[in-house]
């Protein structure tokens, strides 16, 4: 018996939380210290170790340590600046909690440059009770962008489905915790994908025995169908406008890149090729379509210029036979694919303006990368003795896994900025 269930975000099921490992971080990274934070200790404390986490997973950040360090500052006028320089830390961060009358939190923290000797950054974050975790990545990614100048993802979400008995259609945070289920099936649940603005997702379900493409207002719960299928339908993505569906459909017995205007539910055809042409990704800008296709043969990447009447798709990848399940990069500036080297499937990247192909990853199954909003992390699922994880990797080199307690874990895909 089929079936099938939707959650709202504020859901408390977790069916496999993921738990993070660091697995390899830069060579030089910034080193920070991050006093507690002064106020309602309870709060505090859950809020220095989210920071701390929250900047060590990037990789880039070396978190000191208070335990060890010379003196333990709770304000600017306590600071002595040479007890931080002689342990050769880069940064220092002070904050203070303050809770209102009405119950609401502010958080105002505050960015010292050790070896300059002087604040660089004073922020205060408005929140609310029970919603720390919130508060504490909004301060991670102010100091992230402050120190590296990239805006920060701990903010982020990551989307992605599990599959332990049923199917489930999973949010989290950036940091793998705070799972919430927006659906449950017994039927797979593949290929979702989230809408510009991050409100919505859409995915396929095959909850009624019949390819459908679903979008869901995360908020809300509420979902429509916006195109079934009695043949196959997969990999539907946005238009950078929201206006638009790209999706893989078999109408003819082939699969082929059709466009789903979802405002009239027009469809129509972008690719007509014997060979398989399969998910497709709209570019930053969303005047180009990138697609997987074998018509060469091989599965390679394809292009094609939506500006241009009776556009010919350009062959985008030509080192090794497997080019597949490209991305944009969000300042249009490359790809992000999986390439296989040898026998093993990485993660790999190539810059537009370069001829040669950068592997990212070492591991022997790699699939399904997702970039980042910033356009700096990867995020992308692997297998590891037949079980399904999550990876990801800077493009400085750090790498993290967020392995999930049970079940298997894949497709994941990065939410846009959500402030």
């Amino acid at each position: 018996m089929k079936k099938i269930l939707i959650l709202l975000i504020f859901s408390n099921i977790t069916l496999s939380e993921l738990i993070l490992e660091i697995t390899q971080g830069t060579d030089d990274p910034y080193k920070v210290a991050v006093m507690s934070f002064q106020g309602d200790t309870s709060i505090s404390n859950t809020i220095n170790q989210i920071v701390a986490n929250n900047l060590k997973r990037t990789g880039e950040f070396k978190v000191f340590d208070n335990n060890k360090l010379l003196s333990q500052p709770k304000d600017e006028s306590e600071i002595i600046f040479n007890d931080f320089r002689i342990l050769d830390i880069d940064y220092l961060v002070l904050g203070n909690i303050i809770n209102d009358e009405k119950f609401n939190i502010s958080v105002e923290y505050h960015v010292y440059d050790i070896k300059k000797g002087y604040k660089i950054r004073t922020s205060t974050i408005f929140g609310i009770p029970n919603k720390n975790r919130q508060l504490s990545h909004y301060i991670s990614d102010g100091i992230y962008e402050e120190i590296t100048g990239i805006k920060g993802i701990a903010s982020t979400k990551i989307l992605y489905v599990t599959e332990n008995n049923d199917f489930n259609l999973v949010i989290a945070d950036a940091d793998g915790k705070n799972e919430q289920v927006l659906l449950e099936s017994s039927e797979p649940i593949i290929s979702p994908a989230w809408s510009p603005d991050s409100k919505k997702v859409a995915y396929v379900s095959f909850e009624t025995g019949m390819a459908k493409v679903f979008i869901q207002d995360i908020a809300t719960g509420e979902r429509e169908v916006v195109i079934e299928n009695k043949f196959q339908i997969s990999a539907p993505s946005w238009s950078p406008d929201g206006k638009f569906l790209s999706l893989t459909m078999y109408q003819d017995g082939n699969a082929e890149i059709y466009i789903l205007n979802l405002k009239n539910k027009n469809l129509t055809r972008l690719t007509n090729h014997y060979g398989i042409d399969t998910e497709s990704t709209w570019s930053p800008k969303g005047s180009k379509i990138m697609f997987t296709s074998g018509r060469s043969g091989t599965p390679q990447l394809y292009e094609i210029n939506l500006r241009r009447f009776n556009a010919k798709p350009k062959r985008l990848t030509f080192d090794g036979n497997y080019n597949a399940k490209g991305s944009y990069m969000p300042d249009n500036q490359g790809i992000v694919f999986v390439h296989r080297e040898n026998t093993n499937f990485q993660i790999a990247l190539k810059y537009f303006d370069e001829n040669f192909v950068r592997s990212l990853t070492e591991s022997q199954m790699d699939e399904s990368p997702s970039i980042s909003p910033n356009g700096n992390v990867i995020v992308y699922a692997i297998k590891d003795n037949g079980l399904g994880l999550l990876s990801g990797v800077t493009l400085s080199g750090a790498k993290f896994r967020l392995p999930a307690r049970e079940g298997a874990v894949r497709e994941p895909v990065w939410s846009g900025f959500l402030r």
